[in-house]
């Protein structure tokens, strides 16, 4: 992974990457990604990427939690996603 300061770890025995011991995004399944949004980051992804993005059911998912599926989903968009969810946990300048 390229994005500055990330590192591959897990989180309940799933591979997760985090920034400063921050998940950003986990890959709990083959095919599917869940990362950290915030709410009105994840509307947008809704709106924009509905075969690609849904939300996580229950509380994670009102808090901005998203399911990406792979399957669906081009390059550039996956390229998006894990940024703008890396973005959110890295240090600001």
């Amino acid at each position: 992974m390229s994005l500055p300061g990330a590192v591959e770890s897990a989180h309940f025995g799933k591979r997760d990457f985090r920034v400063g011991n921050r998940i950003f995004m986990s890959l709990p399944e083959a095919g599917r990604a869940v990362v950290k949004f915030t709410p009105d980051q994840q509307r947008l992804f809704l709106e924009t990427e509905p075969g690609v993005c849904a939300a996580v059911p229950g509380g994670w998912g009102l808090k901005g939690w998203t399911s990406v599926y792979f399957a669906d989903a081009e390059e550039d968009i996956i390229d998006h996603v894990m940024e703008t969810a890396w973005r959110n946990v890295a240090p600001k300048p």
